[in-house]
């Protein structure tokens, strides 16, 4: 009887154990998808400029956007950099009411010679 007791008892600490690392890992996974997604809308800032062929002064910019049903706040830096042909745009990503970065992307977009 004894015997069975502590088989039990160890049964129970593995099972425990293992709900644990499941846990875990289940957390894991949901914070590389909202990092990705992030990613993804910092991606898609700096496509829409290309895809307008936007030309932007430097400046400042922040917005919320929706994706995958997550509110994200973006905020954007528009630079100029040694080519005046070229501006540097930097784009963070946070939860909405959260303050700590899931992402960041650097880009860039040119201005034809032309124009």
């Amino acid at each position: 009887m004894l015997e069975v007791l502590v088989a039990m008892a160890i049964l129970a600490i593995a099972l425990t154990a293992a709900m644990r690392g499941i846990s875990v890992a289940t957390s894991q996974t949901e914070d590389i998808r909202r990092r990705m997604i992030a990613e993804w809308v910092a991606l898609d800032r700096i496509a829409e400029y290309r895809a307008l062929s936007r030309w932007a002064e430097p400046s400042h910019a922040n917005g919320e956007v929706e994706q995958a049903n997550i509110q994200f706040r973006y905020e954007e830096e528009i630079k100029g950099t040694p080519n005046p042909l070229f501006r540097r745009i930097d784009v963070e990503v946070f939860a909405v009411g959260d303050s700590s970065r899931l992402a960041r992307v650097t880009g860039f977009i040119s201005r034809r010679a032309t124009q």
